[in-house]
């Protein structure tokens, strides 16, 4: 059986996803800060911080005890700061990279050691279309999205020849609580309304919509299964044709 821990995964696109592998049969271990959340939806879960290294090493080995080696890390824990470059401070810029790239380092190094030995397995992030082009005062979000789409890259050619695939799924705006909050910081920023300040988010979809999570979850599944198996290094855009 597989084995699929799943970052970020008590709320929004990481609850969608873990759901999903756990429909299709795979043993699932959620990692997240806040455990009410974790709890709420009823699958194994342990408690950590994902910029910790300690952390997410102790929760592996915990996850590995409990439900065997991983076969797939899905690196979904992030976060975003809106602020203008001028006001943005060099812990600003820290804290983005903290959490959007040395988190997906932390939990890709911490079951990497399983997927060696099946000489088989699956590192996908949840990156974002901010990894892929430039937006206006989110300049620390967008280069730690950056990097991790670069260390997505560079990871997997260097672990193509062991079987072990590395892609990013990079979606636009995705209906969650994160872009629940990104609304309301526009709202007191600006004096919009809810409602004009999502519609300046959906012009930058062809589509004029928001992404759902079913759709990154789907993405993934299918990155994860024997068709995508030569898919290696990809950024996979789900964006309506932003990227």
């Amino acid at each position: 059986m597989s084995h699929v821990v799943v970052s970020g995964g008590g709320t929004g696109v990481g609850a969608a996803i873990a759901k999903r592998f756990a429909e299709d049969g795979a043993a699932v271990t959620l990692l997240g800060r806040t455990e009410a959340n974790l709890q709420q939806q009823g699958l194994p879960y342990e408690v950590c911080d994902v910029t910790d290294a300690a952390q997410v090493q102790a929760a592996f080995r915990s996850a590995r005890a409990e439900r065997g080696p991983v076969t797939a890390v899905i690196a979904n824990a992030g976060a975003a700061h809106s602020a203008p470059f001028s006001k943005m401070t060099a812990d600003d810029l820290r804290a983005m990279t903290e959490v959007n790239l040395v988190g997906v380092f932390n939990v890709w190094q911490a079951g990497l050691s399983d997927m060696q030995a099946a000489g088989t397995g699956r590192l996908i992030t949840i990156a974002s279309v901010a990894g892929l082009k430039g937006f206006a005062y989110v300049a620390g979000y967008c280069a730690a999205k950056h990097a991790v789409v670069g260390l997505t890259r560079a990871l997997a050619v260097e672990l193509a020849p062991t079987g072990i695939t590395v892609n990013a799924v990079c979606p636009g705006y995705v209906d969650t609580p994160m872009l629940d909050r990104s609304i309301a910081n526009i709202v007191e920023k600006t004096g919009m309304s809810a409602e004009d300040a999502a519609a300046s988010l959906h012009r930058g979809n062809p589509q004029r919509r928001f992404i759902e999570t079913d759709e990154v979850a789907s993405a993934v599944m299918w990155l994860c299964s024997d068709a995508a198996k030569s898919v290696n290094g990809h950024t996979l855009s789900l964006s309506g044709g932003e990227v």
